[in-house]
């Protein structure tokens, strides 16, 4: 019973950080599109508390993108289309960096946070992309048009959509999501 109430308790606070990071993040911008801190509170949970609770932080951060307005761009083109991208990125993002997590955390934990840390934006942007192609394919191409990328929508969808914003998101997270980690579990062991 301890144990279910500090996991339900961990993904509480870990729940409330991805939405305020969400709701700060959005201000800061790389490009049309703010840069996600909020795949750091979802490693963490998802290396803490399980893939379960990667998957709802996840789903949390897609509320949270769509209360924001940050895919109001997209909102504006195809609602159905935005919703289904942002919540499918989400949440598969967080389910996916706690299942790898799982599956390699008995060789190594940091190793296994870090794997994680790389998977939650891989897959976050992997969706982005793939959302983009399959919802706003005809809207990418006017847009690559008007960036200076003809018809190159690829091109304008890694280059100019996704480029920096994902080199920092990994960067980020490859770096912090393994030492909050393991400072949580410090603390952890401080408490026993």
């Amino acid at each position: 019973m301890k144990t279910n109430t500090k996991k339900i308790a961990g993904t509480g606070i870990l729940t409330a950080v991805v939405v305020v990071l969400q709701l700060l993040g959005s201000f800061i911008k790389f490009g049309p599109f703010s840069i996600s801190l909020v795949l750091i509170p979802i490693v963490v949970g998802a290396a803490l508390y399980g893939k379960a609770a990667g998957a709802w932080l996840g789903a949390a951060f897609g509320v949270a993108v769509l209360a924001s307005g940050d895919a109001s761009m997209f909102m504006a083109v195809n609602p159905a289309g935005t919703v289904i991208t942002v919540m499918a990125k989400g949440l598969l993002a967080g389910l996916l960096a706690g299942l790898v997590y799982s599956l390699v955390e008995k060789k190594n934990k940091i190793v296994a946070t870090i794997v994680a840390a790389i998977v939650c934006p891989v897959v976050n942007t992997g969706v982005f992309l793939v959302g983009c192609s399959l919802f706003f394919m005809d809207t990418l191409k006017e847009w690559a048009q008007g960036a200076g990328f003809g018809t190159s929508v690829a091109t304008y969808m890694i280059v100019g959509l996704v480029g920096l914003n994902f080199v920092f998101e990994l960067v980020i997270n490859i770096v912090l999501s393994p030492v909050i980690v393991k400072l949580v579990r410090l603390g952890k062991k401080e408490n026993k």
